[in-house]
């Protein structure tokens, strides 16, 4: 066996295609499209290069035949948030061979050493925590769009070679249908009668300022949190601009206090259902009529849940209730949305409010995902990602 640097258009492809025949007889299996995996290696695409490095490689056997994958990655971003200088690794796939995915984890572990770092985590994104993040490990049902995929023995793999659990992530479900619980209307109705909240869902007319309000509760919301970035305005604007293709306006919704934005509720129609399913990893003109068929026809029925944060200093005033319940106004009618389920993407473990918030308003675990840290030096102590 021999690691392969990829450089290059074409070993570039090869990273991206190499995975296809371990998953030729899942029925579960999504193939990403390969623009989405591409961007993320790309300078000109991903900002995360402007205060880190990457880099990828591909495992080949001896008869010639690519039999796994790695990126290992760092952002001096992250260096201030952690007692010593972290880095990940993402993007793995493996035949299921321990020697083989030993050698794609030393290969990742070797660059990052040598560029001083200490511990890497993983399988994690050279990005934003709502891609490509976590190991799958309970729940193999059909993936949303850009979430980890992967078959049941690499959680072996991983743990043979030495990474611990670091935090578990949860995806919950509930169906659109079911009605709220009485506890949920009853916490929010002193939210709701005080004047000075009000509830609504953007406008595609108005982008720009979704944009800045999302930037505004983000950064209130969750940028305090260990490992997570502050977002500029210029980065929120262009998050909102690669999100306008699939945006459906009365599922983002935000909530105000005095004309403040304090609180966000994000989702997306999956477009796994909407055309990645169907397109072969590469995203056509026929794809992109299909799209806007699909999406007409209201033939998505699941509601992807991104993100949900309230700002400090509105957080245990009933918000997150209310804003639930003004949404599930408009959600919950089928003539405005007509889907039929909702999948609550990545709450951790460490955050036991949002564990109560999912399961307040109904949702039960579906997905389980894995984050990971190894420890370089095998002497220090490991800890935990620490309850929020």
């Amino acid at each position: 066996m021999d690691i392969i640097p990829v450089i290059g258009k074409q070993l570039a492809q090869s990273f991206v295609t190499m995975a296809l025949p371990l998953y030729k007889d899942d029925p579960h299996y999504i193939r990403p499209l390969d623009n989405d995996v591409h961007h993320v290696f790309d300078p000109e695409t991903n900002p995360r290069h402007h205060t880190g490095e990457c880099a990828r490689w591909l495992l080949r056997d001896g008869t010639g035949r690519y039999i796994g994958r790695i990126a290992a990655f760092y952002s001096t971003n992250t260096f201030e948030r952690d007692e010593f200088p972290v880095g990940g690794c993402g993007f793995f796939e493996c035949v299921d061979n321990q020697q083989a995915a030993n050698l794609l984890f030393d290969t990742a572990k070797e660059w990052l050493q040598e560029r001083g770092i200490q511990a890497m985590d993983g399988p994690i994104n050279f990005g934003n925590r709502e891609r490509w993040w976590g190991l799958l490990v309970d729940g193999f049902y059909a993936p949303c769009y850009c979430c980890n995929y992967n078959p049941p023995y690499y959680q072996k793999l991983f743990e043979s070679y030495g990474f611990e659990l670091y935090f578990k992530q949860f995806t919950y479900r509930r169906e659109i249908a079911a009605k709220l619980s009485s506890k949920v209307g009853e916490k929010a109705m002193s939210t709701l009668q005080d004047a000075g909240y009000t509830f609504g869902h953007i406008s595609r007319n108005n982008l720009g300022k979704a944009a800045e309000d999302f930037c505004t509760v983000y950064n209130e919301a969750w940028a305090r949190h260990e490992g997570v970035s502050p977002m500029s305005i210029e980065n929120a604007h262009k998050l909102m601009q690669s999100l306008k293709p699939v945006v459906d306006p009365k599922i983002i919704w935000f909530a105000y206090y005095q004309g403040k934005p304090v609180a966000f509720w994000v989702n997306i129609p999956d477009v796994n259902q909407l055309i990645v399913k169907y397109m072969d990893g590469k995203l056509t003109l026929w794809g992109k009529l299909l799209f806007v068929w699909n999406k007409w026809r209201k033939r998505c029925k699941t509601m992807f849940g991104i993100v949900f944060g309230v700002v400090p200093d509105h957080q245990r005033k009933g918000v997150e209730a209310a804003l639930v319940v003004a949404a599930a106004k408009v959600v919950q009618d089928p003539a405005q949305t007509g889907y039929e389920e909702l999948q609550m993407n990545w709450i951790g473990d460490f955050n036991p409010k949002m564990m109560n918030v999912a399961r307040y308003i109904g949702g039960t675990i579906y997905k389980t995902h894995h984050t990971y840290r190894y420890l370089f030096d095998p002497t220090k102590p490991f800890e935990r990602y620490p309850i929020l």
